[in-house]
C-alpha cells in the first residue's frame, strides 16, 4: 500500500512542506523522523517543537505511517511513553518493512522501569515486538535488547527461556553493535546497564 503525501508545516521552521522531502529546504532540519537517532541529539525544545508538529498534521491524517512513526520517536525521546506506543502501533499497521518501528515500540512498553518490574502479559508483548523486529531485520541491537529482556525479567526470576540471554548476547555480538547503541538503549530504557551488558 503506497503512503500518500502530506502537506504540512516544517516541523523546525514551519514553511510549508510535503512529506515526500526529505529535508526542509529553508531550514534543513528533517520533515519526517525515520530513525531515533534523528532526535536523540536534538535538544528537548525542538523535539517538542517536532511532536507538536506532527500532531497537528495528524489531526488531518490520523492514519499517516510516516507521521504516527515521527511523532513517536519524538514522544519516546520525551519519555511519553502513554504517547509514543500507541503511535507505534498506528505506524504498525500494514507495514512490515520497518524493523524500529517494532522495536522501539517494544522498548516503550517498558515504560521506563526494569524489565522485572512488570507482569507477565507486557513481557509477552515486547517479545512479540522484537521478535517481529527481528524477522524483518536480524540486527545486534535487537538481540541484545532481547538478551537484557531474558536476563532482567527471565534469569533474574528463574524462568526458563530459549535462548537464554547469554546465548541472546552472543547472538548480538555476532550480528554485531556498537558501543554507543548499547549505551543509548539503556538511556531510552532509562535503566541502568546489568553487570556483563
Amino acid at each position: 500500500m503506497p503512503h500518500s503525501i502530506i502537506e504540512m508545516n516544517c516541523p523546525g521552521c514551519g514553511a510549508r512542506v510535503s512529506t515526500d522531502q526529505k529535508v526542509c529546504e529553508w531550514c534543513h532540519k528533517p520533515i519526517i523522523i525515520a530513525t531515533f537517532n534523528s532526535v536523540y541529539s536534538m535538544p528537548m525544545p525542538e523535539v517538542n517543537k517536532f511532536a507538536g508538529a506532527y500532531h497537528k498534521a495528524l489531526a488531518e491524517n490520523p492514519d499517516n505511517r510516516e507521521l504516527n512513526n515521527s511523532a513517536a520517536m519524538c514522544y519516546l525521546k520525551l519519555k511519553l511513553y502513554d504517547k509514543a506506543l500507541p503511535a507505534f502501533e498506528k505506524a504498525m499497521e500494514d507495514n512490515f518493512d520497518n524493523s524500529e518501528t517494532f522495536f522501539y515500540a517494544a522498548i516503550c512498553l517498558l515504560q521506563g522501569k526494569k524489565a522485572f518490574l512488570h507482569q507477565r502479559p507486557t513481557i509477552d508483548k515486547i517479545l512479540e515486538y522484537i521478535n517481529a523486529a527481528l524477522m524483518i531485520e536480524p540486527k545486534g541491537i535487537y538481540y541484545y535488547f532481547l538478551a537484557y529482556i531474558k536476563y532482567d525479567y527471565f534469569a533474574r526470576k528463574f524462568f526458563k527461556t530459549s535462548p537464554t540471554y547469554q546465548e541472546a548476547l552472543t547472538i548480538a555480538q555476532e550480528q554485531g553493535y556498537s558501543p554507543f547503541d548499547a549505551e543509548q538503549l539503556f538511556e531510552i530504557l532509562g535503566v541502568d546497564r546489568p553487570n556483563g551488558f
